[in-house]
């Protein structure tokens, strides 16, 4: 019995170390993010030619305005080309696309993945562009996005991550995608790049150097998560990555508890895999090269996603609370004292974390919908067998 009692508090330790690493880590972040960061000065001042990447499987519903929305860019349009890589579109879709002032490439795969058709594209394409910029088949640019990122490129950089926001809030769970975005922009973007460390890559809206991403593309074939891979690899041979934020592209937001379902599984699925990679030579290059950077990234393919951090923090602390008011003897080793500390630490991240403009109504009554959010995202951690052996295909403009 003395036994299985230390057991249990050795798995309690565990567990409130784990929650009370990721409310702190969140909430430095999150204090960070409310302050400016530090621009470079500008080491050279040219436009660089620029490939703007968009590929898009079956996405007929949304990739023609796209197509069109992304020419209209305030930058020189002999410096960039529009190149829609289209896979399993239909005929008067490619038809309309063909009609437009972009280059086309089309693909087929007997599994279609991003990076497939990214490697695909850039073997097709002539050598002389200096930036990819890579974009989902339902992103839109602000008008001076391309300008922004080739800015960060004369600072500098060679790999730019832009802010990456909301195009539509139309439903309960849109609104929480949104919220979502902007949690992860502020914790795991502004907030690192303020304290100095790299920004995390986020799948579009991302820019670098033209022939070191073709390069380090042609070694990815990640069926999901490509992004996350690209990252970790950069990271750990110190590249830094820049975040800007006044860099904005827009991105549709999931509408549907399905389809949330659906695209977090993917997201878990990629991150387990990617931690269970990376997380010896993340040890390695931190303890042997002091690579803060990389360790960092290899920490978050293992920390709570935040539906989850919030969620269980808030039944933990809640059974903590319950025992202590309605139990005389006490069975755990922690008190409902500490679990409060946690929570309250990941409530203040997140209110720091979230924009202003989402603080309304409209974020009330979606938070409603966050008990089902947080369920299917739990029930999301026993679906993951076999999550990264096919693609998961988001539909978008349905």
């Amino acid at each position: 019995m003395y036994f299985i009692q230390f057991l249990m508090h050795i798995i309690e330790y565990i567990i409130y170390v784990y929650f009370a690493f990721a409310a702190v880590y969140v909430l430095i972040f999150s204090v960070a993010s409310v302050f400016p960061t530090k621009r470079k000065a500008k080491v050279l001042n040219k436009h660089r030619k620029v490939a703007v990447l968009i590929p898009g499987y079956k996405e007929d519903n949304v990739i023609c305005q796209v197509a069109e929305e992304a020419l209209k860019q305030n930058y020189p349009a002999d410096k960039f080309d529009v190149i829609i890589i289209a896979d399993s579109f239909q005929p008067q879709t490619i038809a309309r696309l063909k009609a437009l002032p972009i280059k086309l490439i089309e693909v087929s795969f007997e599994k279609s993945t991003k990076s497939k058709a990214l490697n695909k594209a850039m073997e097709i394409l002539p050598q002389d562009y200096e930036i990819a910029l890579i974009l989902d088949a339902d992103n839109m640019m602000a008008m001076n996005f391309v300008s922004e990122i080739n800015n960060a490129f004369n600072r500098g950089f060679l790999v730019v991550q832009g802010h990456r926001v909301a195009k539509n809030t139309n439903t309960a769970f849109a609104v929480l995608d949104a919220i979502s975005e902007e949690l992860n922009n502020s914790i795991f973007r502004k907030g690192h790049r303020v304290l100095g460390l790299s920004s995390a890559l986020i799948g579009s809206g991302m820019a670098f150097e033209y022939n070191m991403f073709k390069q380090r593309m042609s070694e990815i074939h990640a069926i999901g998560g490509f992004d996350k891979e690209l990252e970790l690899t950069l990271l750990r041979d110190e590249l830094e990555i820049e975040y800007l934020n006044n860099a904005l592209v827009y991105d549709e937001k999931v509408q549907k508890v399905e389809v949330f379902e659906n695209q977090r599984k993917r997201w878990l699925s990629a991150q387990f895999i990617y931690f269970g990679r990376f997380v010896v030579p993340g040890v390695k290059h931190f303890v042997l090269q002091a690579n803060i950077d990389f360790f960092d990234k290899v920490y978050q393919m293992i920390a709570p996603p935040r539906v989850l951090l919030i969620g269980l923090t808030t039944i933990i602390t809640t059974i903590y609370l319950f025992f202590q008011l309605f139990f005389s003897e006490n069975i755990f080793a922690l008190s409902f004292a500490s679990w409060l500390s946690v929570w309250a630490s990941v409530v203040v991240a997140f209110m720091l974390a979230i924009p202003k403009e989402f603080y309304n109504y409209k974020t009330f009554n979606a938070l409603l919908t966050l008990p089902k959010a947080f369920l299917s995202m739990f029930l999301s951690l026993f679906k993951l067998k076999g999550a990264n052996k096919k693609f998961i295909h988001t539909q978008h403009g349905a």
